[in-house]
């Protein structure tokens, strides 16, 4: 991963936070090989990088703390190259160079206190506030906007959830800057509806659904420079998920493919005036 200087960053740009739950690696280097993943294929290479956790709910809580997806090949805590860093859990006495040191319980309470409006726009039914749980995650957010169009089982979630997005920030202004936080959930199961002529998940489908993902993040893109200023973007996977290897199905199980994820940074420049 680049080395990143998130003194540049906070204060001056826009962050989004993109999560393509479930994603697992060797589906997204395939189609970057591919090059069916264009949009995503123009803002460098995926990383291969460790989960934070097994599903989405330990996954979130350890991203929200700033404990992102970290090299596959470190051996050791010291070693991850942190771009938040949380002040109040004594990791270290001196906050690592380069590195967002915030107060408070999560990275969004601390770019709120710094000026930040912090929004989510949910996806799985961990973020579907009419649950307990699912009030967990979306409390942690200044807004936070879930709809049943955004679920899993919706074939069209993700260009339902930038429409969402796209509608709000043609006019939002630009006086403040915004942290945005949108999980991606098409690639979640079930995912069979994506590739045409499937009746069940696959591998297979998994990556028809990546390359839905990367036509709707154009769109969201090409918006976001059009209509905002510059933003800075981190974009990964939060756990992977099996499809009968060694036995396994699916993901809150470790195994290589579950464990395994890709992740990227990247900006967004805005077209301008």
């Amino acid at each position: 991963m680049p080395a990143i200087d998130m003194r540049n960053i906070v204060g001056k740009m826009d962050i989004l936070f993109i999560c393509l739950d479930a994603l697992r690696y060797d589906v997204a280097i395939q189609e970057e090989a591919a090059d069916t993943t264009r949009v995503l294929n123009s803002y460098g290479k995926w990383e291969k990088c460790q989960a934070p956790g097994n599903f989405t709910y330990p996954s979130h809580h350890a991203m929200f703390t700033g404990f992102l997806p970290c090299r596959y090949d470190i051996k050791n805590q010291a070693d991850r190259e942190l771009l938040f860093y949380p002040t109040a859990i004594g990791l270290r006495r001196k906050v690592p160079e380069g590195a967002y040191a915030f107060s408070g319980s999560t990275i969004m309470e601390g770019l709120a206190k710094d000026g930040y409006d912090t929004w989510c726009v949910g996806g799985v039914s961990f973020f579907d506030k009419r649950s307990d749980i699912g009030k967990v995650f979306s409390g942690y957010f200044q807004n936070s906007f879930w709809n049943p169009s955004f679920g899993c089982a919706v074939k069209e979630s993700t260009k339902n959830q930038v429409d969402f997005i796209l509608k709000r920030i043609a006019s939002l202004s630009k006086d403040r800057k915004l942290f945005l936080y949108l999980n991606v959930d098409a690639i979640h199961y079930p995912n069979y509806f994506y590739l045409d002529g499937a009746a069940h998940d696959s591998p297979e489908s998994h990556a028809a659904a990546l390359r839905y993902v990367d036509g709707q993040l154009g769109r969201l893109f090409d918006a976001w420079k059009a209509y905002r200023e510059n933003a800075f973007v981190i974009c990964c996977s939060d756990h992977g998920t099996c499809y009968g290897e060694d036995g396994c199905q699916l993901h809150g199980i470790n195994h290589p493919m579950v464990d395994t994820v890709p992740y990227k940074h990247f900006y967004l420049v805005s077209a301008g005036p």
